[in-house]
């Protein structure tokens, strides 16, 4: 929860909320570590069956931004929807969040939305993505090889 009210100092979601997450059978949540210390996280919400999944979640501490963390992180939830066999994965970002739009765009996410002032109290627009999963996954597994 530290992590999650530093990254989201205005809006960071509640112990319950995040508990719930967590526990969801919808859900698929990972960590990204370091010196046995937690530096990020991500979650995908993706239920059994379902054609598309949402992001719900990635961040990563301010000490290690700017090493990958988020990028693999996103891979994996990439690779989650891919195993549950989903088709598009869409997210919201804040608009006032260039990096976090660059690294989506860089995985095949496209703008398809905006709604504005979304992110309250901060009056910002979210950036509504979507990813082709299956696209995704071909060029994934061609630049692997």
């Amino acid at each position: 929860m530290t992590l999650e009210r530093t990254s989201f100092p205005t809006d960071a979601w509640s112990e319950a909320t995040m508990g719930d997450e967590l526990a969801s059978s919808h859900s698929a949540y990972f960590v990204a570590e370091r010196d046995g210390r937690i530096v990020g996280y991500a979650g995908l919400r993706a239920p059994d069956g379902a054609r598309d999944a949402d992001v719900q979640t990635i961040a990563v501490a301010a000490a290690v931004r700017g090493e990958g963390h988020g990028r693999a992180l996103l891979t994996m939830l990439l690779r989650e929807a891919s195993d549950r066999r989903v088709r598009e994965v869409f997210l919201d970002v804040r608009a006032d969040n260039p990096v976090a739009q660059a690294l989506y765009v860089s995985e095949g996410f496209a703008e398809i939305a905006r709604r504005p002032r979304y992110y309250q109290p901060d009056d910002v627009d979210a950036v509504v993505m979507r990813l082709d999963v299956p696209a995704w996954s071909t060029r994934a597994r061609a630049e692997a090889s």
